[in-house]
């Protein structure tokens, strides 16, 4: 015969322990979660369970991980506005050119500017010089006509755009010249193959030239 106060003891035992049973986590499949020795999923005070490094959102179980949430779709970026073109200050440029050619440039064979060339670049090109700001570049190209030979005529331009840049240094030694001849390379002129040799000369002074090529900021 069971005593009353022993029964009740084992009737509170056997209670508590169904209580402890009904309210205990519940077991998982995979290893998701953290587990006990029993193969428990532990929970917090507030219910939440602990996530394994093998967790996936297919482990989830309810209450674990509080209210699931659908993921965030990529945010789109606004356009963005470039308002630097458009209040920008437009650059003053003095960028030129000028080509001494004709009766402006060379006697046959010559490499000295005649007075015509030199009246142009101190009239023309020396006053638009002064107005630039400042003078980036500065390239001065020998031409030659096609009389003669090759070599001959390619150390003759390049001593006309020596020449002539000697004088545009005059009042501006500090701006960059660079010189360069291209002998008759660019021949611009279609003379008479059959004319005399005295008309040809005449017929090809255009292409004994100098082209002075100037890049600069303007002020």
């Amino acid at each position: 015969m069971i005593k009353k106060p022993a029964f009740a003891f084992v009737l509170g035992a056997l209670s508590a322990c169904a209580i402890a049973q009904g309210g205990a986590p519940s077991q998982m499949s995979g290893n998701g979660y953290a587990q006990d020795g029993q193969g428990s999923i532990p929970r917090s005070d507030f219910g939440l369970c602990w996530r394994s490094g093998a967790w996936t959102p297919g482990d989830a179980l309810p209450g674990c991980d509080g209210a699931l949430k659908s993921p965030v779709p990529n945010p789109i970026a606004p356009d963005v506005v470039n308002n630097l073109e458009e209040n920008a200050t437009p650059v003053a440029r003095c960028d030129f050119s000028v080509t001494l050619s004709s009766d402006e440039t060379f006697a046959f064979g010559q490499a000295t500017p005649n007075d015509k060339a030199r009246q142009r670049i101190t009239t023309d090109v020396m006053p638009r010089l002064a107005a630039c700001k400042s003078v980036e570049s500065v390239v001065v190209t020998g031409h030659t006509d096609r009389l003669g030979n090759a070599r001959a005529n390619q150390i003759l331009s390049e001593k006309r755009a020596v020449n002539v840049a000697a004088l545009l240094q005059k009042g501006h030694e500090n701006i960059p010249i660079n010189t360069t001849g291209v002998g008759s390379s660019e021949s611009q002129t279609d003379c008479p193959a059959q004319s005399s040799k005295v008309r040809q000369i005449a017929c090809l002074a255009p292409d004994r030239r100098v082209e002075i090529v100037v890049r600069g900021l303007g002020r």
